[in-house]
């Protein structure tokens, strides 16, 4: 079914508006409409209505972008995200905002590292897939069994994507790589949480786009994910498992290219390198890792809510003299945040979903006041 008439013109028009006064370029014009009319639209028509109404309506602003007509920015560029609320604690600032569209007001080269657990199935955070999942039945969500006399909290099951969201998924992180990169100061590293059956898509689509691939680091749990007898033959097939038991976690490491030598740039952007643990110790590609403690999942009752023992280790790491800005543009929770806080960084951070932004702002200051037995803490002798 085809889109009413002039549904395209009055989308394009909303956006750009919507943004005004400063000017936003072509894609990002593509990509909101897009949002807001829930298909795709081909690049020609956005083009069309833009050019079509240009001088009338529309300016151009340099190349490819546009704004009102008539309507003068006194920092073109300076503010292209739709504005939303934000808390703060301390160093650390969470928005009320998409991820992409406050990329694109970020300024460029100011943040100096990224550590995110972003939705990389994409589908499971969708409100009819968060349904299933809190009902305990249907959907990517697989709900484990208790496990001495503990509830497990729910995992997604990836091994249930199709093709369609597989390559909904590379197109994801490739555009969040781009949209990412003009950001970051040359030598920032970039840690992306992602698991053994997508990571490989993952981290193609992050190389595309110019960052380099460090490697990655590996989170030492055991989860209740795999391990499980045939579905509806446990019986008949006791010693066979379908996938092996998850003791693992894959978290990607990517760096923007250098300027000049690792010395040079630690001089000029204080990034390059990773933080060691102490003198003696550098930092590790392996961390050992306990799942989430009931505690902290009592305070920030998310999915994905991944341990301060752990995220504090790899926050650490990623500003090699401790000085500059951490961001996590997918925050959740807000753990990560609380991991920034907990080490004295200067953080910012995105949740697009209300309920999560809400739960954020009350998570923030209570899991950066918990001790943990790590690194990362605040004092690394308490390790």
């Amino acid at each position: 079914m085809g889109l009413p008439p002039g549904s395209v013109r009055d989308a394009i028009y909303d956006v750009v508006s919507g943004a005004c006064p400063a000017p936003l370029p072509l894609d990002e014009i593509q990509r909101r409409v897009e949002r807001r009319l829930g298909r795709s639209v081909p690049r020609s028509s956005i083009r069309s209505g833009l050019q079509l109404k240009t001088p009338d309506q529309y300016l151009r602003v340099g190349r490819g972008s546009y704004s009102l007509a008539g309507v003068t920015a006194s920092n073109p560029g300076a503010s292209m995200a739709e504005p939303g609320p934000c808390v703060t604690f301390g160093d650390a600032t969470l928005h009320h905002a998409d991820a992409f569209e406050w990329l694109a007001s970020c300024p460029d080269q100011s943040i100096h590292g990224v550590v995110t657990d972003p939705p990389y199935g994409l589908v499971e955070y969708r409100p009819d897939e968060l349904a299933k999942m809190r009902a305990g039945r249907g959907g990517v969500w697989r709900i484990p069994p208790s496990f001495d006399g503990n509830a497990r909290s729910p995992l997604p099951r990836f091994s249930v994507l199709g093709e369609e969201d597989l390559a909904n998924l590379e197109v994801f992180f490739n555009r969040f790589g781009q949209a990412l990169f003009p950001k970051l100061v040359p030598g920032a590293h970039v840690v992306v949480a992602s698991n053994p059956l997508l990571s490989h898509r993952v981290a193609y689509s992050l190389g595309q786009t110019g960052l380099e691939r460090r490697g990655e680091i590996i989170r030492l749990v055991q989860t209740m994910r795999g391990g499980d007898r045939p579905k509806n033959a446990h019986d008949e097939y006791r010693g066979v498992s379908v996938m092996p038991r998850s003791q693992w976690e894959p978290w990607l490491l990517f760096r923007r290219p250098l300027e000049g030598t690792v010395a040079a740039n630690l001089a000029k952007w204080r990034t390059g390198g990773l933080r060691r643990i102490s003198d003696r110790l550098p930092f590790g590609d392996v961390i050992k890792s306990s799942p989430t403690r009931p505690a902290e999942r009592r305070l920030a009752p998310h999915p994905s809510l991944k341990p301060q023992a752990f995220l504090r280790e790899i926050v650490r790491a990623v500003l090699p003299l401790g000085e500059g800005v951490v961001l996590d543009p997918f925050a959740g929770s807000g753990s990560t945040l609380a991991a920034a806080l907990a080490v004295g960084y200067r953080c910012l951070g995105t949740e697009v979903n209300a309920e999560y932004f809400e739960l954020a702002a009350r998570a923030i200051p209570a899991l950066a006041a918990l001790r943990t037995n790590s690194a990362g803490a605040a004092n690394p002798l308490d390790r």
